[in-house]
């Protein structure tokens, strides 16, 4: 395992040593532990190796390809590299706090340069959201540490913040763990700055569940319509859009016929 430099960063955790582990051909980003943070198959840098990743995809489900993304937490760069090689049309924003690991994206997985579509800020994640001028198709919240998430990306106020920074049919989409204290209550958290238009997904890997915030409803969409929909994409995507559509019903209130919300 490599290691990459120790650097002081906010008050939520004093150093954050960033390692970088190769096992079988897979690549793995870690932050001052042995949790994978990120990983990426070096011979095909764009796949999303990580289940909960791909999960994040699950939005388009529910809406277009978005215009602009905004991603906070830049981990190894595994979601702003699929937005920027599979969604041409699409501009994405990574804020990550510690420069180190963007260094490391980019030395070691394949990160793109800034350039007129992919822009990389270092900083503070509540900080820039609060701060941003264009309204967003979708911001990802990707932000776990050593620590946990951030105190300032778990609050209510926080939440609320990225709704109103997301156009009318626009999307929160937040990487939780399942076996975290706190997971309900940020489920609760994010559920009351939408209204209750959530969606949680559980990915078949690992403990991880992706939620899904809509700043406008969705019209219970019929189950036949999203399975529908899923074999589309299936088409232009190397993704598993129809085992999203089953692991909804896993979480979510439902019928035989609607997921509901």
């Amino acid at each position: 395992m490599r290691r990459f430099g120790k650097r002081a960063s906010a008050s939520w955790v004093d150093e954050v040593p960033v390692d970088v582990s190769e096992k079988d051909g897979i690549r793995s980003l870690h932050l001052g532990s042995d949790a994978i943070q990120s990983s990426m198959r070096v011979r095909d840098p764009v796949e999303l190796v990580l289940a909960y990743s791909r999960c994040m995809l699950a939005f388009l489900l529910f809406r277009e390809e978005p215009e602009r993304a905004v991603v906070v937490g830049l981990g190894g760069g595994s979601l702003p590299k699929f937005f920027y090689h599979h969604m041409p049309s699409c501009s994405i924003a990574a804020i990550e706090l510690h420069p180190q690991v963007v260094a490391v994206a980019r030395s070691m997985f394949f990160l793109p340069p800034d350039d007129e579509r992919l822009s990389v800020q270092i900083g503070d994640g509540a900080q820039a959201i609060a701060s941003m001028e264009e309204v967003s198709s979708v911001i990802v919240l990707d932000a776990y540490g050593p620590a946990g998430i951030a105190t300032a990306l778990s609050t209510e106020d926080f939440f609320s913040c990225c709704r109103d920074k997301l156009e009318s049919n626009g999307v929160l989409l937040v990487n939780l763990w399942g076996s975290d204290p706190k997971f309900t209550t940020y489920v609760d958290r994010i559920s009351n700055s939408f209204e209750g238009r959530v969606l949680c997904l559980p990915a078949r890997q690992k403990g991880n569940v992706v939620v899904l915030a809509f700043k406008s409803g969705q019209g219970s969409p019929a189950w036949s319509r999203l399975t529908d929909r899923a074999r589309e994409l299936e088409k232009k995507y190397p993704l598993e859009f129809s085992e999203f559509v089953s692991d909804l019903a896993r979480m979510n209130p439902h019928n035989d016929r609607r997921l509901l919300i």
